[in-house]
This record gives structure tokens, C-alpha cells and sequence, in this order.
């Protein structure tokens, strides 16, 4: 037996090794390479009792050394038998973390022959220390990834809440997810109509474009678990009998995680990782299944805000609205009244002032084009922000909005009479089609400053029918005056002073 005085500075400096790396697979590479050092075994592995619990396989120096060939049997008129391979001697200790056994530390192939009872006595020593430090590892490595998905949840929250609108924000929580779990997709799911689950969003490294709209048909087994809110965890996507969706065969372990919060279900956090990939531990499901509970929380707030945000701007467009026409209305209705009588009675008394009977007339004009303008004003603020217009006054202020994008001012737009009642849709498609176009045709005139658009419910065709004028007016220079009427009438006229064109339908 040798002596263990002159190996106890290789087992000293052994055992300092394993403790040099919190990270825990470079602990046990650590642990592996030591050991082989110590025993001068060509052969070192660490096989764990439960790989999954940490996410590693088996930790190994090098290749398992061949046995040696057996001799060349006799010459015999019998049938040889088969030889017995010999067993290379191993030695075999245990590593204890906590009072569990983590693994087995084994070595073969030593150099100078069998292991001995120092041998084993050095290994053991060196497998408490290991212990130990796999111990530390663990903690290190929990604290870092707990640490990695507390930040993350945090991020998702600050910009859920910073007024991302809804697909953003499910992307955000898919493409957060995702990179924390070391997946190779993140996938938002969320119920369908007939009671399936269809995927919304999906963030992976490839293309995501025959992923999205992936359905989980009603009746899958997996299907009553993610609609009651359970969390779902799959060894192998591809293989698991409750998944049925045709993108499958291209995973392997899953988590599929509920967004809930309140007792509502937004929607599941799926995140599968390639198949073949290494299975989530119990640690890393934990942390998903908070991430996810905190998105949802998050996500509920950012809905909640964002309405908050839409009321407020309702209610103070409300608030300008009714401004407007108690203040601003009113008094030019009454001034237009008091103009009107006074010229009526100018033009009772006789009065043979011309010019201020005309100048009375442009200004109960002004007036009245003042007041429409000002109505039309009070109706755009009742328009939802960003959503398109369902009404015709709202349609037609988005297009008269679009051509003074191009102009660069504002075209003024009058409505005469009660155009919501009276315009039925296949005459309001059509005016809008020519309203379309006219406006078109006042932007490519040069010089244009100004634009009246005039929407008439109360015009009578020629022959007397009810019908509807649309007027649009522009001080451009010379230009092609455009009409359609559909069969109806219809005209464009130039002059000097600016193109005016007329478009007129029976209601």
C-alpha cells in the first residue's frame, strides 16, 4: 500500500478545485477531472440518480478504455463457445447532496494497476467535498435563474404598461418567455368560438408564419386542462398522445402555462424546446408558471389602463364638445338671427343701401357656414380615436382628413340636412367614390389654399325627385372639373375664381 502522506497535496489540491466554479456543470467537470487526476484512472464519469432535477446528463472525462482481447482459443473439432469478455475493475462512490445520494462518481482503467483502499479512502474524501459543492452550485444557480426571470417579469410589466397595443404585448410575453426558458418557441394560445384554442402570436428563431393559426381542435385530451386554467408539462410534444396540432413532430419538452389572473383566463403561454432537447426541472417550471401569472397580471392592468386612457379622451372630447355648443353655437345661431331680422327689415323699410343689405347677406353666409363647421367639428370629437368610422358624417370627414394630409390644410366640410336618415348605403358608397375622386383632382391643381366640401340631403333633382348634392369646391388653378352621378346628373365647372364640382343621386 502507498504511503498518503505524499498524495495528500493532490487530494489537498483536489478537493480546493471542485470549489473554484459556482456554475454547476463546470462543478462537476470539476469533480470528474479531479478524481481521474487523483487515481490516475484513464476513465472518470458522474452518473446522476436524477438528471432531470438539474437539466445535465452524465459528466465524463474521456472514452471508456477497451478491455483487453482475449487469447486466440485452441484448435478444436468442437464448436468454440463464445469468450467472456473480463470486466475492467471499477471503483464506485457515491456523492451525497443533502442527504441524497446525487450520483455515483466511477472510475476505470487505472494506469498502474487495480484501485486500491487508499485509492478509495482519497475518492470518498474527495466525494464530501464535492458535496458540498454541488450543494453551493445549486443555490447559485437557482439564485441566478430566479434572478433572470424576476427581471424579465418585471420588463414584460413595464412594457405592457407603457401603452403597447394587444398583439405587441403578447409578442413581448412570447419573446421574454421564450429567450428565459431557453426554448426554441413562445407561443400564445387562446380560446376559439367552438371551444378549441388557436395560436395568436408566436415568437421562435425561424420563420413563425405556419405556426400562427395553429388550432387545438375541441376534443383533444390536453384541451380540458388548458381551458380550466391548468398548467400542462410534456416530456416530448412529439411523441405525447394529448397533442395532436400538425406542428407537433417538431418538438420536444413543453410547458404550457395559463395566463390568469382574477379567475380569467386570457390565453396559455406555451414553450416547447427542440426535440431531443434537455427536459425542464422543477425549478425552471416554477419560475415559468410565476412568469406567467405575472405577464397575465400585467397584461390585465395594460387592458384596463388603455381603457381608462379611452374614456378619458372620450370624456374630454365630450367635454369639448359641449363647450363648443353652449358657448360657441349658441351665440352665432342668436347673431345670425339678429342679422337676419335686420335684414329683413332693412329690406321692408326700403332702404336703398345696397351694399349693406349685400354685406349683411355675406355675413349671415359666413354665419351659417361657421355654425355647420363648428358642428362638424363637435362630431368628429364623438369619433372613437383610431378606430375607423362606422357612420357616413365620419366617413366622409376620414376622407376629407386623407386629401388634407396631401394639401396641407384642412378642407371645410358642410353637411345640409339629415344625411345619417336619408342616405341609404349603396348612394352613400357611391358619393364617397366621388367625393374620392374630386378631392384627388383639387390636390393635383396648383395654387389650391382652400376646399369646401358641401353634402346637400334637401336638393331636389331637376325633375323634382328627393335627392343629394355633393358640392366640392377648390380655389386651384386650371384643372378638369370631374362628375359622376351613376345616370344622375352631374357637372364640374372652372372659372377664374376656383373649380367646382357637382355630384347629384337620387336618395
Amino acid at each position: 500500500m502507498h504511503d498518503p502522506v505524499p498524495r495528500l497535496p493532490s487530494l489537498l489540491e483536489a478537493v480546493l478545485s471542485v470549489g473554484t466554479d459556482l456554475e454547476l456543470r463546470a462543478t462537476l467537470q470539476h469533480i470528474v477531472d479531479a478524481a481521474a487526476e487523483l487515481t490516475e484512472a484513464r476513465y472518470a464519469a458522474l452518473d446522476m440518480t436524477d438528471p432531470g432535477r438539474d437539466g445535465l446528463t452524465g459528466i465524463r472525462t474521456a472514452e471508456r478504455p477497451e478491455p483487453p482481447e482475449p487469447p486466440e482459443p485452441p484448435e478444436s473439432t468442437e464448436s468454440p463457445k463464445p469468450p467472456e469478455l473480463p470486466e475492467l475493475p471499477e471503483l464506485v462512490v457515491p456523492i451525497h447532496v443533502d442527504d441524497e445520494v446525487f450520483g455515483d462518481l466511477r472510475l476505470a482503467g487505472k494506469r498502474d494497476g487495480p484501485f486500491t483502499d487508499e485509492d478509495e479512502q482519497l475518492v470518498r474524501v474527495l466525494a464530501t467535498q464535492a458535496g458540498i459543492a454541488i450543494g453551493n452550485a445549486r443555490l447559485y444557480e437557482t439564485a441566478r435563474q430566479r434572478e433572470r426571470w424576476i427581471e424579465g417579469a418585471a420588463a414584460v410589466t413595464t412594457a405592457l404598461l407603457s401603452g403597447e397595443s394587444v398583439a405587441d404585448a403578447l409578442m413581448t410575453v412570447a419573446e421574454r418567455a421564450r429567450r428565459l426558458a431557453e426554448a426554441s418557441a413562445g407561443v400564445i394560445l387562446q380560446p376559439t368560438e367552438d371551444g378549441g384554442m388557436e395560436i395568436v402570436t408566436a415568437s421562435t428563431l425561424d420563420d413563425p408564419g405556419d405556426i400562427v393559426g395553429v388550432v387545438i381542435e375541441p376534443g383533444s385530451p390536453v384541451l380540458e386542462q388548458l381551458l380550466g386554467g391548468e398548467p400542462v408539462f410534456i416530456d416530448d410534444t412529439a411523441t405525447d398522445p394529448r397533442m395532436t396540432t400538425r406542428v407537433r413532430h417538431r418538438f420536444g419538452p413543453s410547458m404550457m402555462l395559463p395566463l390568469q389572473a382574477g379567475g380569467r383566463l386570457l390565453g396559455t403561454l406555451a414553450l416547447p424546446r427542440r426535440r431531443g432537447g434537455r427536459p425542464y426541472t422543477a425549478v425552471e417550471r416554477l419560475l415559468a408558471t410565476q412568469f406567467a401569472s405575472q405577464a397575465a397580471l400585467a397584461l390585465v392592468h395594460a387592458e384596463a389602463q388603455h381603457s381608462r386612457e379611452r374614456l378619458a379622451v372620450y370624456e374630454d372630447r365630450d367635454r369639448i364638445a359641449r363647450d363648443l355648443h353652449d358657448l360657441v353655437v349658441q351665440r352665432l345661431f342668436a347673431t345670425g338671427m339678429m342679422l337676419e331680422s335686420t335684414q329683413r327689415r332693412s329690406a321692408g323699410t326700403g332702404d336703398t343701401d345696397k351694399d349693406v343689405h349685400a354685406m349683411l347677406g355675406r355675413a349671415v353666409d359666413e354665419l351659417q357656414s361657421t355654425v355647420q363647421e363648428v358642428r362638424t367639428a363637435i362630431f368628429a370629437l364623438q369619433q372613437p380615436p383610431a378606430d375607423a368610422p362606422t357612420t357616413f358624417r365620419g366617413k366622409v370627414l376620414r376622407e376629407a382628413a386623407g386629401a388634407g394630409a396631401v394639401l396641407g390644410f384642412q378642407p371645410s366640410t358642410r353637411f345640409i340636412g339629415a344625411v345619417e336618415n336619408r342616405l341609404a348605403e349603396p348612394v352613400a358608397g357611391r358619393l364617397l367614390t366621388a367625393l374620392r375622386r374630386a378631392l384627388t383632382a383639387a390636390s393635383r391643381r396648383a395654387g389650391a389654399s382652400r376646399v369646401e366640401i358641401t353634402v346637400d340631403v334637401t336638393a331636389p333633382l331637376p325633375d323634382g325627385r328627393p335627392g343629394v348634392r355633393l358640392t366640392v369646391f377648390d380655389d386651384g388653378g386650371a384643372g378638369n372639373g370631374h362628375a359622376e352621378g351613376g345616370g344622375a346628373e352631374g357637372g364640374g365647372a372652372e372659372g377664374g375664381a376656383g373649380t367646382t364640382v357637382t355630384w347629384q343621386s337620387p336618395l
